[in-house]
């Protein structure tokens, strides 16, 4: 149902200043009574008979075709389309009632529709939040015959958007379909000496090969040396253990920590899809989501599906319990991957955790630094209190180095990088975990 109303114009608004300066004027010269009085009623009657006639004549209606789905920090279009079912031309002021976790560019608009046409204008919104996103009602403004009044129109045309991690990235890849594709991101290809887990196929020998690769069999036969070729072990199960704590919600650029994370456990989920292993997730500090590892092609969307909304709470970080529900949760061995921002008085909760996780699992612990730490490393060193600021990020990194070293004596393995580094670094982490055969 549309709702109208009338809103007196700037035309109008003069006319009864006007009638009012007469009015004052009447005051001091009675002669001007009965013309004051005329010019009144006729000045009503019109402005009565122009309203009367913008709410008669046919209303304007508008649709609105909006992405199912959208990419954090990415611009979109949203198109609308306007029709004039009156039988003259009008001008229409437009204004979408797009969701406030959008900025937006190109609206509100102004436009000339023509009789019994329609037109239609586009705009484009960019999200800075996950989750759910609400457009509500189109707006739209068009003056009166006589231009006293203008004329508001609401079409009711709510609908509603998902906001997912930035998957661009992870379409990018997936356009890449060749033998080089890692290293088109920037992902190492280290070459590995010496044998993998599982045999591939049987080749000519190359040099560099071991002796140990040589089939002497296939040579005898082939008058040839002929090397056998191994590749990493498949099969395998990639577990993420996503803080949701209050640290995550850290914010240095337009992404917060969190939406980092997400974007690094979704590209890593789907390298590991790719290299043969299956893929899950288990969430802490916050509400639990768990999806068990799985291979299927879908298991990418089905994460972005799980996680989309999903922000970081007011909660701190029990990384025990974490710890105690995945191992009920996961029976078999896997490459455990905990995604959290290290502190130094984590360590009594953390060191119990990365213990039980290392009597079944591999444990990779990422950390997320925050940026500004590696800018007071860098920064000029020429007042009394950047010299303060120098030494205390020092003494905290010195400290947070410490940390990590003394629970890496659980068997875990660590990583401490900044946010935008992270996605990398964990793929390329887990390449040289699956190439030196831990799991």
């Amino acid at each position: 149902m549309k709702l109208s109303g009338l809103i007196p114009s700037r035309r109008l608004l003069a006319l009864a200043a006007l009638a009012l300066g007469v009015a004052i004027a009447e005051l001091f010269l009675p002669a001007l009574e009965s013309a004051w009085i005329a010019a009144a009623v006729v000045a009503t009657a019109v402005a009565a008979v122009d309203a009367w006639i913008a709410l008669e004549t046919q209303p304007l209606t508008a649709e609105r075709a909006t992405p199912a789905s959208l990419a954090l920090g990415v611009w979109r279009s949203v198109s609308l389309r306007v029709w004039n079912r009156a039988g003259a031309a009008r001008r229409v002021d437009v204004f979408d009632h797009h969701p406030p976790e959008c900025e937006v560019r190109g609206m509100p608009q102004s436009l000339t529709i023509a009789a019994r046409g329609w037109a239609q204008i586009d705009y484009e919104v960019k999200p800075v939040r996950r989750g759910d996103v609400v457009f509500g009602p189109i707006e739209m403004r068009v003056a009166s015959p006589l231009g006293l009044w203008s004329c508001t129109v609401r079409e009711p045309a709510g609908a509603t958007a998902r906001v997912y991690p930035n998957f661009s990235a992870l379409t990018g890849y997936a356009l890449l379909a060749t033998d080089q594709r890692l290293s088109h991101m920037g992902v190492l290809q280290r070459q590995r000496r010496g044998e993998g887990l599982e045999f591939h196929q049987l080749r000519e020998y190359r040099e560099g090969d071991t002796q140990r690769q040589v089939d002497w069999k296939a040579t005898s036969r082939a008058g040839k040396l002929i090397s056998r070729e191994y590749q990493d072990e498949r099969d395998q199960n990639i577990v993420f253990l996503i803080d949701c704590g209050r640290r995550l919600s850290a914010r240095d650029d337009e992404l917060t920590h969190f939406d980092h994370v997400l974007n690094a456990v979704l590209l890593l989920a789907y390298v590991s899809l790719r290299q043969g292993d299956a893929a899950g997730f288990l969430t802490m500090s916050g509400p639990t989501r768990y999806m068990a590892p799985r291979k299927s092609a879908a298991t990418v969307n089905a994460m972005l599906n799980q996680l989309y909304d999903l922000q970081p709470t007011l909660k701190t970080s029990d990384y025990y319990a974490a710890a105690v529900d995945l191992m009920l949760r996961v029976r078999k061995r896997a490459l455990v991957v905990v995604v959290s921002n290290l502190r130094d008085e984590d360590e009594d909760t953390l060191g119990p955790a990365l213990r039980l996780l290392g009597k079944r699992h591999l444990v990779l612990f990422a950390s997320l630094r925050e940026a500004i730490l590696s800018r007071a490393m860098k920064s000029r060193v020429d007042t009394f209190d950047r010299a303060l600021t120098y030494a205390a990020t020092a003494e905290y990194l010195r400290a947070r180095e410490l940390t990590a070293a003394r629970l890496e004596r659980y068997g875990a393995q660590f990583l401490d990088v900044e946010p935008t580094e992270l996605p990398l670094a964990l793929v390329n982490r887990y390449l040289d975990i699956k190439r030196a055969g831990l799991l």
